[in-house]
């Protein structure tokens, strides 16, 4: 089947790196697995054999030839925009321990769908992604590098994020253009002491425009209590918002 490039398919034929993917969503027969995007079924097959709960969104209805026949008392297959769906509803039945959710995400719609699920309040203890690797670079970024942003941080404050191996675009059929990675983005034992809504508005507002100093972008702030937990961490008052970790944010929240 050609892919669409509507859709952003490149579907996964590598068998190693499928296997190197199965071989990191540590899951038991009690767990339930949600599938993005299963193509034409490649990884759903490896997670088949997990004999966990396993439940796949697929927008692509022509694929039904591919996946109709992996569907089993275990394994069902939605043919539907996960955008769109209602997880809570299509799960409620599903007496399972952790939820886990995996996927090859198309590139050009990552971020939406991440937010979108950690909007449903699902309680996911893993979500493990293929993505596009300057993706999953800005994901999993450190302070002071060029990657560093507010989506970092935004998805830190749920996650813990690591890179795990890159892959490259050989491994797809049609070839992207385009080197892509796997993350994994691990539930967080313990949410920040900080109000969100407050919290996410001031990392948005520090990154507005990254070539700036924090200063110029915080002037609807106070920015005299900003400089005082600035200099208990030894930065000055031209530091950019790059160069501040999140424990300097959450006391940067904490004291406005």
């Amino acid at each position: 089947m050609e892919a669409k490039k509507s859709l952003g398919q490149n579907f996964l034929i590598d068998n190693n790196v499928l296997n190197n993917i199965a071989n990191v969503i540590n899951v038991s027969e009690d767990d339930l697995v949600i599938e993005i995007g299963p193509g034409q079924g490649a990884l759903t097959k490896y997670l088949k054999n997990k004999n966990c709960y396993l439940l796949c969104y697929e927008v692509d209805k022509d694929l039904t030839k591919y996946l109709d026949n992996l569907e089993n008392n275990k394994t069902k297959i939605i043919y539907q925009d996960i955008l769109k769906s209602n997880i809570k509803e299509d799960i409620k039945d599903i007496k399972y321990n952790n939820l886990f959710i995996v996927g090859n995400l198309p590139y050009y719609i990552t971020t939406p769908i991440i937010k979108y699920l950690i909007s449903q309040n699902l309680n996911i203890k893993e979500m493990i992604f293929m993505v596009q690797e300057e993706v999953a670079n800005r994901f999993s970024a450190k302070p002071n590098s060029k990657d560093y942003g507010s989506i970092t941080l935004y998805l830190q404050y749920y996650f813990n994020i690591t890179k795990l191996f890159k892959v490259s675009k050989y491994a797809f059929n049609p070839v992207p253009k385009v080197e892509s990675a796997i993350i994994k983005l691990e539930k967080r034992n313990k949410i920040l002491d900080v109000n969100k809504d407050k919290y996410f508005k001031l990392i948005n507002d520090s990154f507005n425009q990254k070539r700036k100093t924090l200063k110029n972008n915080l002037k609807d702030y106070d920015f005299n209590k900003i400089l005082d937990v600035l200099e208990k961490y030894d930065l000055h008052e031209n530091v950019r918002a790059e160069e501040i970790s999140e424990e300097i944010f959450v006391n940067i929240c904490n004291i406005l």
